[in-house]
């Protein structure tokens, strides 16, 4: 059996003398995994950088047996390697999907958005950050918690969406909230969220979506807790802070 496909990849465990279990997220397959000959050789590791786009060709003999890989680099990320928040953000986001995603689960979306995000990282785009909220939120569709942010839950009105709900998600928009007892309970939505401008707060992102993530995601898996306060933390402190 074999298959071949574009993948990013995740992460790498040693297995035996030389190679490595790879973890690869496929932008077709989803998450696959496969042995790498050789992959603790200096060409192997630069070839296996967190991130990396490849060509992947995955072989197998039967059904149920990890599969060996071989791998043509594509477009290679390991300079992000030199830059602290930019590292730790990977290195969050490598992660992710490879402990809170099924083999095989479909996650286009997903890979593809992430995929942008790395290389506007690689480009120094300064709204890098706010594509990585936008990203922590493909994170929970993919896992079924997505955000519903498109229309207001009250009125169904599709401007001015400046909340969301802590428990469903769902916005709320300005003019509903209005007043209401329970508005100080809302959690800010910012604009790069709610519509398809780039401006907006990135703590009130970084709340909501970590809102969400603690109450479904990181509880269950506290290996990833410590890598996202980390991320966090570089971030915030560095020259890639948005202003607003």
């Amino acid at each position: 059996m074999e298959t071949s496909g574009r993948a990013l990849v995740l992460t790498l465990v040693p297995h035996g003398e030389h190679g490595a279990v790879v973890r690869f997220l496929d932008f077709e397959a989803g998450l696959v995994a496969g042995y790498v000959h050789g992959a603790r050789s200096r060409k192997r590791r630069a070839d296996l950088a967190p991130g990396n786009r490849i060509a992947l060709r995955l072989r197998g003999r039967r059904d149920g047996q990890l599969p060996t890989a071989a791998v043509e680099v594509e477009e290679s990320r390991a300079l992000l390697a030199f830059d602290p928040a930019k590292a730790a953000v990977l290195d969050y986001l490598v992660h992710a999907p490879a402990l809170l995603f099924g083999e095989g689960d479909p996650c286009a979306a997903f890979a593809l958005a992430f995929d942008a995000l790395i290389d506007a990282m690689g480009r120094d785009d300064p709204a890098w950050p706010r594509r990585f909220v936008q990203l922590e939120c493909r994170l929970l569709e993919a896992l079924g918690l997505g955000l519903d942010l498109g229309r207001c839950a009250l009125t169904g009105v599709t401007a001015n969406l400046a909340y969301a709900s802590p428990s469903t998600g769902r916005a709320v928009s300005r003019a509903a909230a209005q007043g209401q007892p329970w508005q100080a309970r809302l959690l800010p939505v910012p604009a790069f969220l709610a519509g398809d401008v780039e401006d907006g707060s990135l703590e009130d992102g970084l709340a909501l979506t970590g809102h969400f993530l603690e109450r479904h995601v990181l509880g269950a898996s506290p290996r990833l807790r410590p890598m996202r306060t980390r991320a966090l933390a570089l971030l915030r402190s560095s020259r890639h802070r948005p202003e607003a």
